[in-house]
């Protein structure tokens, strides 16, 4: 981007709450079942009947308000959002509109290591629509209703984003936190996360904020910033170019790379927004929203500050391992199984993550428990095995969940740490090498590398690396 220009971002994001039954009404919110066999009168919006509010919903978004460092308004209310659209078969959305439950609040991010805070506007609740399917060559299309009525939050934040990698940050940030609460699994492929995204770009210095335009359906955390830097890159062009830009609603195709127009934005005003008729206002007991804050599990930021303290992590490892609560709790259970913390994080973020990501497993997914890791760490401390043999035994135990020892004794992995038969193998190389040796003696240090490679080629990495540093030394200085 241009030194004189800075974008300007904020995120609109859908959570589906993880309730059992709908918003207002008791059908199912399980995903994958078969088109419209989770439909009710109420959620495809039959004449004369009325909705009730779901009081898990209610509770989420209070928790969800909590955590994010809002006011919880104790006096709200719902109201209708008017538009015509084949999977909205009431005509309007139940949704919130200028007394929402949650207000005022902020969560903190992490980008490109400096840490910054990100205000949000609003938590409000509303139901979702239906789903049209559009498929084959033919003039129509389908309408499933099942997720008409599924419980939403849209958390909205304010114009504080600046990059694109500071926008996919703080959706991370915020999908570990709905997990952490319980309030939402955050699956972006099956859409119970989904995020839009309003850009506009506008002269470093300036606080007044340029036109707008609004990116729908944002599927996941890498398209977040793809879309992003496509877009801004096209509102440059377009004012270099001599252009206007023009407030509108785009697509993001993943497929080329680029947003599309849609539509036109629309002004709140198009929706003729009035007050609910068929659902009383909100008033939020504030024994009750205390018993809820009383509630809440310890929560990520206060986490993470504890492993640095307790744990004494970097900030960085901190943050890989607080970023999911299940992450956090498998960690902790390794340390608490004996495993040194350092150790424990360095096996975690490195190997046993990419294992998991080459088979796209979550931690919960993982064959491996805790306490194996930790007796490997264990062997490693104790001199039995190396940490090049580690690797292996690492991987074998992933794959088989068998203990590290097992292991180790059925693959004859046990680390030589026997001076005799060290210093028979360092004599027979440091023999074979004279130019080296000859080299190394004049000067040239950094050849203790190579040495040190050929003994443990020798042993198929099975000698203590140490005494092999030693005992060449050792030799060399004869």
């Amino acid at each position: 981007m241009p030194m004189d220009y800075e974008a300007v971002i904020g995120l609109e994001v859908h959570a589906q709450m993880l309730t059992e039954s709908k918003i207002f009404c008791g059908c199912s919110t399980k995903f994958g079942a078969p088109p419209n066999t989770q439909t009710c009168q109420i959620c495809i919006g039959m004449p004369g009947v009325l909705p009730v509010l779901n009081r898990k919903a209610l509770e989420f978004a209070v928790r969800t308000g909590l955590a994010t460092n809002c006011t919880i308004s104790q006096y709200s209310r719902f109201a209708r959002k008017n538009y015509f659209y084949p999977d909205l078969p009431k005509g309007y959305q139940i949704s919130q509109y200028e007394l929402p439950i949650c207000e005022h609040g902020h969560i903190d991010i992490i980008a490109d290591g400096e840490r910054k805070r990100i205000g949000i506007t609003r938590i409000h609740m509303e139901e979702d629509a239906g789903k049209n399917i559009h498929e084959g060559n033919g003039s129509y299309s389908f309408v499933d209703l099942n997720r008409a009525g599924v419980p939403l939050m849209e958390i909205v934040s304010e114009p504080d984003i600046r990059t694109p990698k500071e926008a996919s940050e703080y959706m991370r940030k915020l999908r570990g936190l709905l997990r952490s609460l319980g309030v939402c699994d955050g699956n972006m492929e099956q859409g119970s996360l989904r995020c839009d995204a309003n850009v506009s770009i506008r002269p470093v210095g300036s606080t007044g904020l340029g036109v707008k335009v609004e990116m729908k359906n944002i599927n996941s955390f890498r398209f977040v910033e793809k879309a992003l830097e496509y877009e801004i890159k096209r509102q440059l062009r377009t004012l270099e170019e001599g252009g206007k830009i023009v407030q509108e609603t785009r697509l993001w195709d993943p497929s080329s790379g680029k947003t599309q127009s849609m539509r036109t934005k629309e002004e709140a005003h198009d929706y003729r927004y009035f007050p609910e008729p068929d659902l009383v206002p909100l008033v939020a007991d504030r024994e009750w929203i205390d018993d809820i804050q009383a509630s809440l599990p310890e929560l990520p930021d206060a986490k993470r500050e504890r492993f640095i303290s307790d744990y004494a992590l970097s900030e960085y490892d901190a943050e890989l391992l607080i970023s999911e609560r299940a992450t956090a709790d498998w960690f902790e259970e390794t340390v608490k199984a004996g495993g040194p913390p350092k150790a424990a994080a360095n096996w975690m973020i490195g190997d046993l993550t990419r294992l998991l990501n080459e088979e796209n497993r979550t931690i919960e997914e993982c064959p491996m428990r805790p306490v194996r890791l930790a007796e490997m760490i264990r062997l490693i401390e104790e001199g039995i095995i190396s940490g090049k043999i580690a690797k292996t035994v690492f991987e074998e135990m992933y794959r088989t969940g068998k203990d590290a020892e097992q292991i180790v004794k059925e693959k004859g992995l046990t680390q030589i740490s026997d001076s005799g038969e060290l210093e028979k193998t360092v004599e027979e190389i440091v023999a074979k090498h004279p130019k080296e040796v000859g080299r190394f003696r004049g000067g040239d240090e950094k050849l203790i590398g190579f040495f040190v490679g050929q003994v443990m080629k020798a042993t198929r990495g099975k000698a203590n690396p140490q005494m092999v540093n030693e005992l060449l030394r050792k030799k060399l200085a004869e």
